[in-house]
């Protein structure tokens, strides 16, 4: 019994950790990882340790910034990465624009959410209560 329970821990552990922590840019969804790679680009603003302490801004991410988020400012205020809504997410994947999409089991349903494309390491269509569904996960 105790083997099962440390192995369900382990996994358990392993599927938290391999989730890489969301942060936002220009009101835009992306990862600590992606910005933190883009240094010479990005500069940390504020880090924000709950939902509570969210600027306005940022309000409509409560429910998903629950335990806080970084946000970044890009150097000289110019963004040169590619943004995408998740309308056009959802159109490219033949998914109706405002359907939710879910990222590292977040539930975004705002379809005017913009990401930044290159946090999708994988994604799938997945039916959701009835609905075709979206789901785009940071990592493999």
């Amino acid at each position: 019994m105790k083997k099962l329970l440390y192995s369900f821990l382990i996994l358990s552990s392993a599927t938290l950790f391999a989730q890489k922590k969301l942060a936002v840019a220009d009101n835009t969804i992306g990862t600590v990882d992606l910005f933190n790679a883009k240094k010479s680009l990005m500069q940390v603003s504020k880090v924000y340790n709950s939902a509570a302490s969210l600027p306005a801004a940022l309000k409509k991410y409560s429910s998903v910034f629950t335990n806080g988020v970084t946000e970044y400012k890009f150097k000289n205020g110019h963004n040169v990465l590619d943004i995408m809504t998740l309308a056009e997410i959802n159109k490219q994947h033949g998914i109706a624009e405002d359907n939710l999409v879910f990222i590292d089991g977040h539930e975004f349903k705002d379809s005017a959410t913009k990401i930044f494309p290159e946090i999708v390491a994988k994604s799938e269509k997945k039916d959701y209560n009835g609905k075709m569904t979206y789901y785009i996960y940071t990592t493999k």
